[in-house]
């Protein structure tokens, strides 16, 4: 036993900053991860550095060339005395001395031959990650891998633009980790815990010291008690009412024997805290379209953990809950003793549990229904699910193969993006190069006393794609001429840049916590500038 806790404590020290991000039971979900690389480019060998650094399960390296004095010159996990080697061999040779905890392998083939003849060798994987590929093997890849399931980023770095896309037909988050959250304080609509607390206090037979440290929620259920009495049950709403209303909470304050106000920071606490606290109780667009979707309404043997969640949330909302959510019961830190904070703490907490409770019951109920055991899904998770209920996402990109043909794509939004953000030019730029690679079997600009035709191909074949959409927007020369200057050229400092960004990305679809984008990524290196958009 000693030696699990050791190596536990150890593993805890190695990896404590991200266990601050995505906690035990992400980490652990990080080590079942299995991370297929499709080309061990420098951009693609960034991006598995940055999923092996953090202990992701295993990886294979899937490559079929080897390594040239161009792979040497841009990625740092070549060397010069590997030229001709098996460029899988050696980026796994060097990504597995980043961390003795993670296993990996490589095939020297290529990934467009595995696609053909052995298309069930990417079942088993969490997530592809591919560099380097002609369009036709990606729609070829999009296929595979959406008939498996498995999501799919591509990464690309072309000069001084960075391209990423995500492909996975669903990706469903429980711990979305939003940025900035309102606390689920229940002031407008308080339950029997914590209104039976608030009660038990009296502010006015109060001691100095006392009356300084109760809980500022406690004040402001008092004084909403209070404004209620004089307006027929309701909160306040308005600016105005919430102006009127913090006035009313500063007359509590205690007054020195002058009559001066005393400083009590639990009133100031109370007073800035008013718009966060009075936010109305009522489940989020986001988690109402999810609670529409036709997978939680119909509930099968198929279904899965979430959507089985999803749907007892909602019948709890629809019933038990009246309208809300199950409580999250947590508390924000404020001013206030220890025993006042910790029995408050705790009536919030023992309501969550509560509602935990009947929703647990409605999970049990449904997997009976479709015939699965009642306990497969545990107590733990259920509560993770309710705690999180407010922040819960579906994320669906669309296929490669809709977006790349020319009826299913979103001719209107390009060109009505194109207007609006001047780096999404590059994306018409990146897959005009890629017509132009189908044309003359290379990227434009690769050959130094040939840029100025280039420059002309690449411009007819920007021309044509735009018809062919349907987009008037024009493609300025500047433009064309500095994507033929790249010549399809693989920056080390950009390939850093963006395997970083593709890295955090797989994390977040491996462990189901964040929010991936959706689902086009350009980046600008030459302005430091990038676009999120939906194609």
């Amino acid at each position: 036993m000693a030696g699990t806790s050791d190596a536990f404590s150890d593993k805890s020290k190695k990896y404590d900053r991200q266990l601050r991000l995505w906690g035990d039971h992400g980490q652990t979900t990080l080590e079942d991860a299995r991370v297929c690389l499709l080309n061990a480019t420098a951009t693609g060998t960034e991006t598995l550095k940055n999923v092996v650094l953090p202990g992701c399960g295993s990886f294979v390296v899937v490559d079929g060339e080897k390594v040239t004095e161009e792979d040497v010159g841009s990625n740092f996990f070549m060397q010069k005395d590997w030229i001709g080697k098996s460029r899988a061999e050696c980026a796994t040779a060097l990504l597995l001395e980043l961390n003795s905890d993670v296993t990996g392998n490589y095939l020297d083939e290529t990934p467009h031959r595995i696609l053909e003849n052995r298309p069930e060798f990417f079942s088993s994987f969490s997530c592809v990650v591919a560099t380097g590929l002609e369009e036709k093997t990606l729609l070829l890849l999009d296929k595979v891998l959406c008939d498996y399931g498995i999501p799919l980023i591509i990464v690309r770095v072309y000069g001084f633009i960075g391209y990423m896309r995500i492909v996975v037909s669903e990706h469903t988050v429980i711990e979305s980790h939003p940025d900035n959250t309102h606390p689920d304080l229940r002031l407008d609509r308080p339950f029997d815990q914590l209104q039976k607390y608030t009660d038990s206090m009296d502010l006015s037979a109060m001691n100095k010291q006392d009356h300084g440290h109760t809980p500022f929620v406690v004040l402001l259920l008092k004084y909403l008690d209070k404004w209620r009495a004089t307006h027929d049950g309701a909160v306040p709403k308005s600016y105005k009412e919430k102006k009127e209303f913090k006035q009313l909470v500063k007359t509590g304050i205690l007054c020195n024997e002058d009559g001066v106000p005393e400083v009590e920071e639990n009133f100031d606490e109370a007073d800035k805290s008013v718009n966060s606290s009075l936010v109305p109780t009522k489940v989020p667009s986001e988690v109402q379209s999810i609670f529409c979707d036709d997978k939680c309404i119909n509930i099968t043997k198929e279904s899965s953990l979430f959507w089985i969640l999803a749907r007892a949330v909602k019948d709890f909302v629809e019933n038990e809950g009246e309208g809300a959510l199950p409580l999250r019961g947590s508390l924000p830190d404020m001013t206030a003793d220890s025993a006042r904070y910790i029995k408050l703490l705790q009536a919030y907490q023992e309501k969550a549990k509560q509602d935990a409770e009947m929703v647990t019951r409605r999970v049990q109920q449904l997997l009976k229904e479709v015939g699965k055991a009642e306990y497969s899904i545990s107590g733990d998770e259920i509560m993770m699910f309710c705690k999180n209920s407010r922040f819960l996402r579906v994320v669906r990109c669309r296929a490669l193969s809709e977006e790349y043909n020319v009826s299913t794509a979103k001719r209107e939004e390009l060109g009505m993006h194109l207007e609006m953000a001047d780096d999404l030019v590059y994306y018409v730029l990146l897959r005009a190069a890629e017509r132009f690679r189908d044309e003359h079997q290379r990227l434009p600009g690769v050959i130094d006393d040939q840029l100025m035709s280039d420059v002309t191909a690449l411009k007819s074949c920007t021309t044509a794609f735009l018809q062919e959409l349907g987009i008037t927007t024009a493609v300025s020369h500047d433009c064309i001429h500095e994507m033929c200057r790249f010549g399809g050229s693989e920056l080390h400092t950009m390939a850093a840049c963006l395997g970083g960004m593709a890295g955090q990305e797989v994390i977040k679809l491996v462990t189901h916590q964040f929010v991936p984008f959706n689902n086009t990524f350009i980046y600008n290196g030459m302005t430091c500038s990038s676009v999120s958009v939906e194609l």
